[in-house]
């Protein structure tokens, strides 16, 4: 072996590291071997003592990692930027809201007294447990925990409807960070527990809220003859929401509180007042800590009706002892001042306790009086529609004397009836009324007078189905008054057009005569009976019906009263209108409403019998009158549903009234 020839490697092949006097040469890699896992590199050295070893990578394979990573650098970058600058706002109040909170203040609702100032409602304060969402945990096993606690305490599936309706709050709503009452009127032992039971329960606390109270509501839930004011105070309840979704811009609040029906819900504006706001500074567990700042709270405006309590009062009693006299259920009665349109009592029966609502009702209670087949929630003086029968005459017999188709002085000859073809039009007095004139038809409610001014009779032309509805019309009927209470009806008064279209017939003479004693398809409502009297009564003037006398600034005392609203005047002219308050006295001192004749005062009225239904159903007793005949103070309307005779049953109501009121209330 020549000395400069190469030794074989005596190393054992499958070593695949040999170090030893490693030298480092300044140069490339002349060859590789890819077929390995690990791949050998050996480089030319100083002879046996040079051996390198490392990994082989491909430029190919270079390029694709650091493209790789280049994308998730740039991926990282644009998340940041995103969360750092374009969402920095909403994530910086995200943050704020763990911290800082801005709490609402219930603002103290305005009181509502009676226009004695007779408070009829008040505010009291009572404890509630709030949830806050953010604070609150939501795990289920807190969930769990917190809704056994509900149901220990309050056994009602309402409470843990609202539990759920809060919790189901994202933190996207601004609702998400304030605090929303789950259960309220807690009583003072109960809060005491649920206040160290909540101690360690993030977003729980107790706090206080007022109440509505209705102060002269039957103490009986299931006694519907007592609570008369019902009707007309309403009530107030927790936003649903389709209301909240429309009030929120106004600032109301997710758990809010709101009128629901009654002047509650008319004067909800001005009811409510401006809520305050506290800035506050939270712990982790959601708790106070400390005031930032605090907006003052805006008591809401009292509110002072035109309602007399004690009328009031008296008008349910006399409406309720007749009801149980006649074995009947259902009744109406109102009284209103016709020189300003004031409305001075209103009682509809059967009616309901409105505190149940105010409570918070439960479905139960809720079904119970929507099942009932007397209606208690039914407000039937200014919702229920009736015949009105003839207390629509004086309507008529204005219209007839204004277009000069008759005098005081025309009469016609009552024998029972008219006869049209094979139709029969009877009197209510088999044999008729004799020769009457208009005052004798007011005064005896004499059909065959009205049909002949209605519809007109051989070759007497009478007023005609538009000329009714147009003088009806300007009664107020067929139109809602406008009073200033939710739920009032328009009536109905119908017409050619309407009964071709309606029910594809002619109208027939027929039809006239039945609408000119307010039969047929003629339909009003006792508040629209009440007005339209108040207007005979003034001499021509047509007022708007109002509950609210006043409004008074609960911080100052500053009062401002209701100026009256005329809807219009001289309609009809002065003397007609007098010939028409004529007829009404005359039926008081020789007609159907004798039962007023002993009355202190004079008075003028007319009675009403309604048909309505079949034959087989009972009419309808209806009596408006008002008194004293001279200068009218007070018109009084009654309505017995089923009643009969308004003469016989709704009329010694308004007798016993009138008498009550002059001889005892006013001295």
């Amino acid at each position: 072996m020549k000395d400069n020839e190469p030794q074989e490697d005596s190393r054992p092949q499958e070593e695949l590291f040999f170090l030893g006097d490693v030298g480092i040469k300044d140069k490339r890699l002349h060859s590789y071997k890819q077929d390995f896992w690990v791949e050998e590199a050996y480089i030319q050295g100083r002879g046996d003592d040079a051996h390198y070893f490392g990994i082989t990578l491909s430029k190919r394979k270079l390029s694709m990692f650091l493209a790789v990573l280049f994308l998730g650098v740039f991926a990282l970058f644009v998340r940041s930027a995103f969360l750092q600058v374009i969402k920095v706002d909403e994530y910086l109040n995200m943050a704020e809201n763990n911290r800082i909170r801005v709490y609402y203040l219930q603002a103290p609702r305005g009181i509502v007294y009676d226009r004695n100032e007779i408070p009829l409602v008040r505010n009291i304060a009572n404890f509630s447990l709030f949830i806050t969402p953010v604070d609150f945990p939501h795990d289920e096993d807190k969930k769990t925990e917190m809704k056994n606690l509900l149901e220990q305490y309050f056994h009602n599936e309402k409470v843990l409807a609202t539990f759920d309706k809060v919790l189901s709050l994202t933190p996207q709503r601004k609702e998400y960070y304030q605090p929303h009452a789950v259960v309220d009127s807690i009583e003072y032992d109960n809060a005491v527990r649920l206040r160290l039971a909540s101690t360690d329960m993030a977003g729980v606390s107790i706090g206080i809220t007022h109440q509505r109270e209705y102060l002269l509501a039957s103490d009986h839930n299931e006694d519907y003859w007592h609570n008369s004011l019902s009707h007309l105070l309403g009530y107030v309840g927790k936003v649903n929401q389709d209301e909240y979704t429309n009030l929120e811009a106004n600032g109301y609040l997710f758990n809010d509180v709101i009128g629901k029906s009654g002047v509650e819900k008319a004067y909800e504006d001005l009811l409510r007042g401006v809520y305050g706001r506290k800035q506050i500074e939270v712990d982790s567990m959601g708790k106070e800590k400390k005031i930032i700042a605090q907006d003052d709270i805006v008591k809401g405006q009292n509110i002072i009706l035109s309602i007399d309590h004690n009328m009031q009062s008296k008008l349910e009693e006399l409406i309720r002892s007749k009801l149980v006299e006649k074995n009947l259920t259902k009744g109406v009665g109102l009284v209103q001042d016709p020189r300003n349109g004031e409305v001075l009592a209103m009682v509809s029966l059967p009616s309901y306790n409105n505190n149940v609502f105010a409570q918070g009702i439960s479905s139960e209670q809720y079904q119970v009086l929507l099942e009932d087949e007397n209606k208690p929630l039914f407000n039937r003086a200014i919702s229920g529609e009736y015949p009105s029968g003839s207390t629509f005459k004086p309507a008529v017999a204005a219209a007839a004397l204004q277009e000069g188709i008759i005098t005081a002085s025309t009469t016609f000859l009552s024998t029972g009836g008219i006869r049209i073809y094979e139709w029969f039009f009877p009197d209510w007095r088999a044999g008729g009324h004799g020769v009457t004139n208009v005052k004798k038809a007011l005064a005896d409610s004499v059909n065959t007078f009205f049909y002949i001014i209605g519809g007109g009779y051989n070759e007497f032309e009478g007023l005609g189905n538009k000329k009714i509805k147009k003088y009806g019309e300007l009664f107020g009927f067929n139109n809602r008054t406008g009073i200033d209470l939710p739920g009032e009806r328009e009536g109905f008064l119908p017409d050619e057009d309407w009964k071709r279209l309606v029910k594809d017939e002619s109208w027939y003479i027929g039809d006239t005569y039945h609408m000119a004693i307010g039969q047929g398809d003629v339909l009003v409502t006792p508040l629209q009976i009440l007005n339209f009297t108040s207007a005979i009564a003034n001499g021509g003037t047509l007022y708007r019906p109002r509950m609210v006398h006043a409004m008074v600034n609960a911080e100052t005392g500053e009062q401002i009263e209701v100026v009256p609203e005329i809807i219009r005047t001289n309609f009809i002219d002065q003397k007609n209108i007098e010939i028409v308050r004529q007829g009404m006295r005359q039926s008081v001192t020789d007609g159907s409403s004798r039962s007023l004749s002993g009355l202190p005062v004079s008075a003028a009225a007319k009675t009403g019998t309604a048909q309505w239904g079949g034959e087989d159903d009972i009419p309808h007793a209806w009596f408006t009158s008002f008194a004293p005949y001279e200068n009218p103070e007070l018109v009084i309307t009654i309505l017995i549903e089923e009643g009969e005779e308004g003469s016989t049953v709704a009329a010694p109501i308004a007798r016993d009234f009138y008498r009550w009121y002059y001889s005892e209330y006013k001295k």
